[in-house]
């Protein structure tokens, strides 16, 4: 008597194009999205006192700093820009790109643990940690758009209708983060000196991006070099539409925008070829 042949409702398979995002697959497992954001929530400010009051006590502290650093003792120019608005633009955004970059890069390093042991869409785990950092990012855009409202109406900044590429430039920050993200992420399960490395050149990162002055400031050959930072464009929109100041030009956008899509495009490549074989390495 023959055996009815069984249905496999999963069948898990490596050979994919490395190019495939696999989004039907990971949005099978959107619940497990939303239990790795809670759980990065919650483990944030486990066992702390003030708890989420520290996604404004970064920005402010920091923000003050960089006004009596940059502002007073340096001397750097905001393009006429309230010095604190300014500045705590570009520090929340900075937040958001180095925090994303930095947990994103240990996608396989950090989860080797949990990924030899069940499986699921390994995409799932860089994904899940842009869309928490997000969560941050909206509580200290609030908390700037809250200090933007009392400059607006004391009349010393002067928005323009470049306020609404705010959701396209927000996604292309994620496009970044994620994307570098899985780039080194896939390198440090062989090269676990890029992990050690990465930290330092975020920090120097943040000087060749204009979080602390405008691209205005720069000259010559400096001027040019900025233009090809895919975080230029980005910036320099955002204060340009919020703050109606500074250097920005559509083609300065358009330049971030062909060089992130391009980055991501190579994360994802060497990330679906890594994760095929990163736990003989790991």
């Amino acid at each position: 008597m023959n055996e009815p042949q069984q249905k496999w409702t999963e069948t898990i398979e490596a050979d994919h194009s490395l190019f495939d995002l696999r989004l039907k697959e990971v949005w099978r497992y959107k619940d497990l999205i939303y239990m790795f954001v809670k759980r990065d929530f919650i483990s944030s400010f486990k066992q702390t006192i003030l708890g989420p009051v520290w996604f404004f006590i970064n920005p402010i502290f920091t923000t003050i700093v960089y006004l009596v650093v940059f502002g007073q003792i340096a001397k750097l120019p905001t393009d006429g820009a309230p010095p604190i608005l300014f500045y705590l633009l570009g520090v929340t955004l900075w937040n958001y790109f180095s925090g994303s970059l930095t947990a994103t890069s240990n996608t396989f390093v950090g989860n080797a643990s949990i990924f030899g042991k069940v499986y699921f869409p390994r995409l799932v785990t860089p994904i899940s940690i842009v869309i928490s950092n997000l969560m941050r990012l909206g509580v200290q855009i609030l908390l700037f758009i809250i200090v933007w409202t009392y400059y607006l109406a004391k009349g010393e900044i002067h928005p323009n209708i470049w306020v609404l590429a705010t959701p396209l430039l927000i996604i292309l920050m994620v496009i970044f983060a994620l994307g570098v993200g899985m780039i080194f992420s896939s390198l440090t399960t062989k090269y676990k000196d890029l992990g050690m490395l990465l930290g330092f050149g975020i920090s120097l990162y943040m000087y060749a991006t204009p979080v602390i002055y405008p691209v205005s400031a720069l000259a010559g050959p400096f001027k040019k070099l900025a233009y090809y930072n895919p975080l230029t464009g980005i910036f320099e929109c955002f204060k340009y539409g919020w703050l109606g100041s500074g250097d920005f030009s559509p083609l300065m956008l358009g330049i971030s925008t062909a060089i992130i899509l391009v980055l991501f495009a190579i994360g994802l490549v060497i990330f679906n070829k890594v994760e095929k074989t990163f736990m003989d390495t790991v």
